[in-house]
């Protein structure tokens, strides 16, 4: 899956940017990135643009059979779903949901929740999904961006900046590297980003801050997103 959205919608993560300035590489333009993507996929690709600022695709092609990717709108909120929930049927009666509602339908309602009972605070409606999964969300009504990813990652999600200054996400790294050189990272896990919050924040631990390590010369990414924790710590050192 991938998601594609101008500087308009979400302002280029400092860290992409300064990943990308320390060792440049070759990028390509979101259209460029788009196109790339259909060219792989063949005519299993679906694409959606919203306005000028939102590229939306998806394909069932090659997916996991454990990690089904699946596409849906409803009142104008967009929704890339690739993963399952273990919880999937309690949560669509906790939302109202009839029992043939799948894990992309459920996000979505779980974010107009999130959307119209603000300030609810919205580490507590991710840290309600039990499974692996990611998701990109887009709100056309109010151009708001929510992403997650799962508490071990079981899902991989990636994000970088493109030649043009869009941020895109995808589920494949090599994808997004052709576009991205080295402004790009692994989308961290546990963790969700949300343009109306105004940064990436961690839903497993709530408390603890985003640290930035930047990678090693040799590693595909520029850069790498981490709770802060031990494990943090020791990178760093």
């Amino acid at each position: 899956m991938l998601g594609v959205f101008s500087n308009s919608i979400v302002s280029p993560p400092e860290e992409l940017v300064a990943a990308g300035s320390r060792t440049p590489s070759p990028k390509a333009t979101a259209e460029k990135l788009v196109s790339r993507f259909v060219e792989a996929n063949s005519s299993a690709a679906l694409t959606l643009q919203i306005g000028h600022e939102v590229q939306l695709a998806y394909t069932h092609y090659n997916q996991s059979t454990l990690h089904p990717r699946s596409f849906a709108v409803k009142d104008e909120i967009f929704c890339l779903f690739e993963g399952a929930l273990d919880n999937l049927g309690s949560l669509n009666q906790q939302y109202g949901l009839g029992k043939s509602a799948n894990e992309v339908l459920l996000v979505i309602e779980a974010y107009k929740t999130l959307r119209d009972r603000a300030p609810y605070p919205p580490n507590h409606v991710v840290d309600h999904l039990k499974g692996n999964f990611a998701f990109i969300v887009f709100d056309k009504s109010t151009s708001t961006l929510f992403v997650a990813t799962d508490r071990y990652a079981k899902v991989p999600l990636y994000w970088g900046i493109t030649a043009d200054g869009y941020v895109a996400f995808a589920d494949d790294a090599d994808l997004l590297k052709g576009a991205c050189g080295k402004s790009l990272a692994s989308f961290p896990q546990g963790c969700f980003f949300s343009t109306a919050v105004g940064e990436l924040r961690s839903y497993e631990n709530p408390k603890n801050k985003i640290i930035v390590v930047p990678a090693k010369e040799e590693e595909i990414w520029g850069a790498k997103f981490m709770v802060e924790g031990p494990s943090v710590v020791a990178a760093r050192e």
